[in-house]
């Protein structure tokens, strides 16, 4: 993801707060029915933000009949004014991404210098959508004289979608794209830790969409399952954890809902004896997304080092580490790293880097929160790295999604990938070497469905992203999402 210049002099915090803190549907914000006012603070230095509105069963329901009621008028619209709106949107995208991302570093915590490229990355993917809605077409089929058969395309219907706290604004633009690119309406829930730039973004752009067309609430468990289990959705996605994947999908079957989970991942790298050494260090750290404190499904948590570089490799990766990311405030430009989104999230790596020692995987840097002035009070954790780790230890097994980073000696080829696969998820995965014969092996057996080959961490416009085994269902982020995005109608004529 390319990094775009801040400005010199950035706008503070209290001006860029949405002046609205209720839930946007019909084109309007309304006060909660049976919801509540719920705080939002800001991980980085634990101090409460505001207080916004969060949904109950009913606000949902509300928010769902005003993308139902909507529907009609949005799917009969000319498919390429719905594209020349969705590139409006794309540009209010570009001219605030300061701001959005100012209100996202300080609701999750990432740095602020690294957070407003994902303002442009979702314009680039509303203007991807827009470009294409052409190119979803039906087909004619030649099955005689005496008749005329077709297939047309049509919207699916009313969509929810329930996006994550690692990158909200951005999720919130690339999950709106194909749905409304579609012809069908949309209620976007946003992520619990982090509600404050949808809500600042619908200030923004919620007059460009007709009144119903694009709603997005804040809430909890109780808005989730309302969007899972309600008639009116005919398909619910999810950037979340498995856990809660499950209890989507479970809940979304009474009404057959077709569904689209992203999910977790404990994601390998695999680095072979003639690996480029500095390309491969270079490969090792941005793998783990230190700046967003580890908070990415897609991070490659666990590097598998031959033995006879492993050594060199380690004490490279552990320099470079170092001397590149060190937490600090995320409001603050210089920042590299920030904390992570809350203090249960802090809790919860602190007890798998307990859990890591205890099961005798050797600390190699960090292991704790940081207790400098600028991180004393916020829900920091040290980068982390642990060496001497055995595919069975649990630091190995199970997605941790923070800044730890486990790393595997290995010699056997079939041993290595039989560890490789051993885990439940299957995101992500990386290969280094120089040998392109080695690389196409690595890449068949890798159960993963992205691969990345001397390179890591990289994502590039229109290249499909999902899961194998339980890391997900469905692809996004690509033409196949906006094929998805419909249901196919087949007609046939009597001449």
């Amino acid at each position: 993801m390319a990094a775009f210049p801040l400005p010199k002099t950035l706008p503070e915090l209290a001006d860029c707060l949405p002046q609205h803190l209720d839930l946007y549907y019909g084109g309007q914000w309304h006060q909660p029915i049976d919801g509540q006012y719920v705080e939002t603070s800001n991980p980085g230095t634990g101090k409460v933000i505001t207080k916004v509105a969060f949904a109950g069963a009913a606000d949902t329901e509300a928010a769902l009949k005003a993308a139902q009621a909507a529907l009609p008028a949005w799917r009969a619209t000319p498919p390429l004014q719905r594209g020349k709106l969705l590139k409006k949107a794309a540009q209010v995208f570009r001219d605030h991404a300061v701001e959005l991302a100012l209100l996202d570093a300080a609701n999750i915590g990432s740095p602020i210098a690294i957070m407003a490229s994902d303002a442009h990355f979702a314009a680039e993917y509303l203007d991807y959508y827009a470009g294409l809605i052409p190119a979803v077409t039906g087909e004619t089929a030649n099955l005689g004289d005496k008749t005329f058969n077709y297939t047309v395309r049509e919207p699916l219907g009313v969509v929810a979608r329930i996006v994550a706290s690692n990158h909200p604004m951005m999720f919130t633009g690339t999950k709106m794209g194909p749905p409304l690119a579609m012809g069908n309406t949309l209620v976007i829930k946003t992520p619990e830790q982090a509600p404050l730039s949808a809500l600042r973004l619908m200030e923004l752009i919620g007059d460009i969409f007709p009144p119903g067309v694009f709603n997005v609430v804040s809430g909890g468990v109780e808005c989730g399952k309302t969007l899972a289990t309600h008639p009116i959705v005919r398909k619910i996605t999810l950037i979340g954890s498995l856990p809660t994947g499950r209890a989507i999908q479970k809940a979304a079957a009474d009404s057959l809902k077709l569904s689209v989970l992203e999910l977790g991942g404990k994601n390998a790298l695999i680095a072979y004896p003639d690996a480029d050494i500095d390309r491969l260090v270079e490969g090792i750290v941005a793998g783990m997304n230190w700046s967003w404190c580890g908070q990415s499904c897609g991070s490659t948590s666990r590097v598998f080092l031959h033995d006879d570089i492993h050594d060199k490799v380690l004490g490279l990766v552990k320099s470079k580490l170092e001397q590149s990311y060190k937490p600090g405030n995320p409001l603050n430009p210089a920042t590299t790293m920030g904390s992570l989104v809350s203090k249960a999230a802090q809790d919860r790596v602190l007890r798998y880097i307990d859990i890591g020692k205890r099961e005798g995987a050797k600390l190699i840097t960090g292991g704790e929160a940081p207790t400098t002035d600028d991180c004393k009070d916020g829900y920091f954790v040290l980068p982390t790295i642990f060496a001497d780790v055995d595919q069975s230890m649990t630091i190995a097994q199970e997605e941790i999604f923070g800044p730890v980073l486990s790393v595997l000696k290995w010699r056997d080829e079939e041993t290595v990938f039989q560890q490789v696969n051993s885990v439940e998820y299957g995101l992500t995965g990386a290969v280094f070497t120089s040998n392109m014969t080695t690389a196409q092996h690595a890449i068949r057996r890798i159960e993963a469905a992205t691969v990345w080959v001397n390179t890591s961490a990289t994502h590039f416009l229109g290249m499909p992203w999902g899961g194998y085994k339980q890391s997900g269902i469905g692809r996004e982020d690509c033409f196949e999402e906006m094929v998805e995005m419909t249901q196919r109608k087949a007609v046939h004529i009597l001449l």
